[in-house]
């Protein structure tokens, strides 16, 4: 390779790198790739993309630079060759409620640019296109008012304008007017008359008052002529009837709803933007969701009754007045304290609840021995607790009510964000939030059809924009996400996803002689969208970039133009290149190779189970979001793997429905559930647990030994030490958390945080400690020569070889080490761990757990970040909490795992719209035979090629 065609690293030390050195060939499509913990992120994040970010610091004027501070050079010799570096991970996306795929993509700008270009106004209340008014029909229509009606005609002089409008009033007195109406008070004007500067007013003058009579007309022509051309735009008139009920009526010569309000005069981009006051819905302010009380939550167990505490805000029956009243509705709807709460008539419910309104119930109360009976009227447990949600000084008691908010659809705007003036307005006859709630390919079809129905004008102004908004949708379904909509928001969006948004957005862009660095993007791609995603990469290849990617996928690797495969072990045991090149010439001793090659296979001896259908959860009428009324079986006592593209309902069914009802069952969760008809068999478990991706921490403060508990042993252990017995330390001393033994400087964090203003807040290594959190005579505590702080630096590996003795601290760094974690560092702050690494940590903290034999394990894509190797470590930790009676369910796309499933639910048969329907259940024998199910097909291949 020439120099100029080559990036050429030499003497990476980064982390446990072994100082190696490689050239990476430009403009192509390269794979790194290696076990877990072998140094992939190292090469590609922190060594060349880190040190592409620095050089283009060093390119900026020193003045922007000091708000920067200096970005410190990777431990490396030389890296010659670089590009301009863009990063697209999994971390970096917006998890802002205001951001959603339109507005990540830019195609939301462009939407808003084309509405307000080519939008057309409607009546929200009759639906009818608006017309401009003209003088005449302003004046015939407020001459239709019945006869002997007094009015006021007025002119919008100022709108919610700040000023103290002296000189306004000085002139309108020297023409004669006597009357204003100032911020909806009608008011004399005098001589010297001003308002207060800095508030915001709302001025009309009073033109003329009269009373509709049939002689009036020419008078009222002229007065309506005068307030139009008084007006602050030209444009309106205010018609005010008074001593009537006649409701007061605005009307414009340009548009004016039939309510008498006006519509956006000027549309203009921000009238469509949720995240501007001009287009945002006043009552969520854009979010398209407001905090509420449910009374869902108010009765977790409807199986409870009142004397058991079914309405958790008023707890068990006690001493209150409100029981003498619960009694009195007890009694009008004949039913008692102990009656379930599932059979308490509806209408009896709702009034517990939602209170009775004017209606009263005959209350009993007692008094020196004689019975009295007063009529009462009761609120409800919703106002209870709003009252004290608002009410109380106590933040415990506040937090105690909003533990019974949910988030809930806006009333206002439905959950479209927009106001109602902004979705009045209509591009071929749809507006803009029900354009951006199209599935993407049915949002292309729109634009694609959307010329033909617009005027020649109209055509010349959206043909530019139409041109930028169908390139990016194409783009969005070129990698795999055309189950998306535009509206969808990006908190509900996977790394793997915001990924490939992010990557189509590179996509739009078209530079060239870039290189991108890119961390799994094909994490949530079923096989049948592998091949998009590819495409997609190999396209911003042929541009002219290079693009680098960090991946396990076989089908990512078998299209590289190069892998390079880093090992043989993970953490010390790793950190060097065992091969690179194309894959049919790489080296034999490389196990990535291998496995490519089908010499190593993924698999666990077993045998097909048989299903006892007595032992069966069974979930009936799923409808939440996509799902269309499913009944689904999950065998207990299993491995299930849950199936299906990406879209078809996977998420829905299990994170949304199944974990929040068995949530609420086993811990009595607020978790909301979608809808569903019953399920059974829950009498067969006894717990659940989520091992999500969700991070362990989001401080540095949070790290792999205290979210396990290996830490508190450790403490515990060192505060036993002679040298800690002899100082008096306890095991708090030992904390990093509290006062006493850590460093005050950083306050246990072994880093300072700095705040960069516009950019991400980074962290620096603390002075004082330099980096070990504790302070001087702390650290003096030593066991084999070693601090509490050296046994934070530790990995797992070289733990379980210090703390061999102590099985209680044993115990969980081997289960660490079972899931394929022992490389990472006891201390390693969360924030640096992977999403695939949280959840194996989370996996090892159950595994240490004393097992019962009848919990159900859900797992969302726990082999994100896993290599072949791994995965078979992984298998192999499932398979045990099966063998001791337990269930797994695997939200999964890897064909590894899913071939060896005892039972399989597929989902689909598309995303979005056209998914959610039950394909198939059964065991992987069963689904191969479906030729409807896109997994079965993948894994009819997959399984030929493994028995081969």
């Amino acid at each position: 390779m020439t120099a100029f065609n080559k990036i050429s690293i030499r003497g990476a030390r980064v982390h446990n790198l072994k100082n190696i050195s490689l050239d990476i060939p430009r403009n192509k499509f390269v794979v790194i790739t290696g076990i877990s913990g072998s140094g992939k992120s190292s090469l590609a994040f922190d060594t060349i993309y880190a040190e592409g970010q620095r050089r283009f610091m060093e390119t900026l004027s020193a003045y922007a630079r000091q708000y920067i501070g200096n970005i410190e050079r990777p431990d490396v010799d030389l890296i010659e060759g670089l590009s301009p570096v863009i990063s697209i991970d999994q971390k970096s996306t917006s998890r802002s409620p205001r951001s959603t795929v339109g507005t990540i993509t830019e195609i939301h700008d462009f939407i808003r640019l084309l509405f307000a270009k080519a939008g057309r106004l409607h009546d929200p209340k009759t639906g009818r296109e608006l017309q401009k008014q003209s003088e005449d029909s302003i004046a015939n229509a407020i001459f239709s008012l019945p006869e002997g009606t007094k009015v006021q005609i007025l002119s919008p002089l100022v709108t919610g304008r700040k000023g103290h409008y002296r000189e306004l009033f000085e002139k309108l007195l020297q023409k004669g007017f006597l009357r204003v109406r100032i911020d909806g008070e009608f008011r004399e004007m005098e001589k010297g008359m001003q308002l207060e500067r800095y508030k915001s007013h709302t001025v009309e003058l009073v033109v003329d008052r009269l009373v509709i009579q049939p002689d009036i007309k020419e008078r009222l022509k002229q007065s309506v002529t005068l307030a139009i051309g008084m007006s602050e735009h030209k444009s309106a008139v205010i018609c005010v009837p008074f001593e009537s009920e006649t409701p007061e009526q605005f009307y414009s010569t340009k548009y004016a709803f039939s309510d008498g309000t006006v519509p956006l005069d000027t549309l203009a981009p921000n009238n469509f933007s949720f995240n501007s006051p001009y287009g945002a819905c006043p009552t969520c302010n854009g979010l398209g969701e407001i905090r509420k009380l449910s009374a869902e939550l108010m009765v977790p167990d409807k199986t409870l009754s009142l004397n058991q505490g079914a309405i958790e805000p008023f707890g068990k029956p006690g001493k209150r007045n409100l029981w003498q009243v619960v009694k009195a509705i007890a009694k009008r709807y004949n039913f008692t304290l102990d009656t379930p709460a599932q059979k308490i008539p509806d209408e009896a419910l709702n009034i517990l609840l939602n209170g009775s309104g004017k209606a009263s119930f005959d209350v009993t109360y007692s008094y020196a021995g004689k019975d009295y009976i007063y009529p009462q009227g009761f609120n409800g447990a919703i106002a209870y607790v709003e009252e004290l949600q608002k009410n109380s000084s106590s933040s415990k008691i506040r937090e105690w009510a909003e533990s019974f908010m949910t988030k809930q659809l806006c009333p206002e705007c439905g959950g479209s964000r927009l106001r109602k003036e902004s979705l009045s307005i209509t591009v071929n006859e749809r507006n803009i939030h029900e354009v951006e709630s199209l599935p993407l390919p049915a949002t292309l079809d729109f634009f694609h059809d959307l010329p033909v129905r617009l005027t020649e004008k109209e055509r010349m102004i959206a043909t530019p924009i139409l041109h930028e908004i169908t390139k990016r949708l194409e783009f969005l379904l070129n990698v795999g996400l055309g189950y998306l909509t535009l509206s969808r928001s990006s908190q509900t969006l996977s790394g793997g996803e915001a990924q490939r948004i992010r990557l189509a957005s590179q996509l739009g862009s078209q530079l060239s002689g870039v290189l991108y660095v890119l961390d799994e993007p094909s994490i949530g791609l079923h096989q049948r969208d592998n091949h998009k995603l590819i495409d997609s990469l190999q396209n911003l290849r042929d541009i002219g970039n290079t693009v680098l990617v960090v991946e396990h996928d076989k089908d990512t690797m078998l299209m590289a133009d190069e892998i390079i495969d880093l090992g043989p072990g993970a953490g010390e045991h790793g950190g060097e290149v065992v091969a690179q090149g194309h894959v049919s010439t790489l080296d034999e001793h490389s196990i990535t190779a291998s496995y490519l090659r089908g010499e190593q296979k993924v698999r666990t001896e077993k045998t097909e189970k048989k299903i006892r259908e007595s032992n069966v959860l069974s979930l009936k009428g799923c409808r939440g979001n996509n799902l269309k009324n499913i009944d689904v079986r999950f065998p207990l006592g299993t491995f299930i793997c849950i199936t299906g593209v990406s879209g078809s309902g996977k998420s829905t069914l299990i994170n949304e429905t199944l974990y929040p009802i068995l949530a609420r069952h086993f811990y009595r969760s607020k978790l909301l559930t979608h809808p569903y008809d019953s399920i059974d068999g829950l009498k067969h478990i006894d717990k659940v647990v989520n091992v999500d991706q969700s991070p362990i921490g989001r401080t540095p403060r949070s790290n792999p030994a205290t979210y396990t508990g290996a830490f508190t042993f450790i403490r515990e252990f060192f505060a036993r030490l002679p040298e800690a017995q002899i100082r008096g330390y306890k095991p708090g001393r030992f904390s990093f958390n509290v006062k006493g033994g850590r460093c005050e400087t950083c306050q246990g964090a072994g880093t300072k945080k700095i705040e960069m203003n516009f950019l991400p807040d980074v962290y620096v290594q603390c002075d004082t400690c330099k980096g070990k959190r504790y302070n001087r005579e702390t650290l003096q505590v030593k066991y084999k020569g070693k601090s509490i702080s050296d046994v934070l630096d530790m990995t797992v590996e070289e733990a379980g070889e210090f703390f061999t003795d102590f099985p209680r601290i044993q115990r969980i760094l081997s289960t660490m080490q079972s899931v394929g974690l022992g490389y990472i560092k006891l201390g390693q702050p969360s924030p640096l761990l992977s999403g695939g690494e949280a959840q194996r940590i989370k996996l090892s903290a159950e595994l240490a757990k004393v097992q019962t034999g009848k919990t159900l394990y859900i797992l969302d894509e726990p082999t994100t970040g896993l290599h072949f190797q791994d995965i078979q470590h992984l298998l192999d930790v499932l398979q045990r909490l099966v063998n001791k009676g337990n269930t797994v369910i695997v939200i999964e796309h890897n064909l590894d795992i899913i071939k060896n499933a005892d039972w399989i639910v597929d989902l689909g048969p598309e995303g979005g719209d056209d998914g959610g329907t039950l394909i198939a259940e059964g065991p992987p024998s069963q689904i191969i035979e479906r030729p409807d199910s896109y997994t079965g097909r993948f894994l009819a291949e997959e399984m030929n090629v493994t028995d081969n």
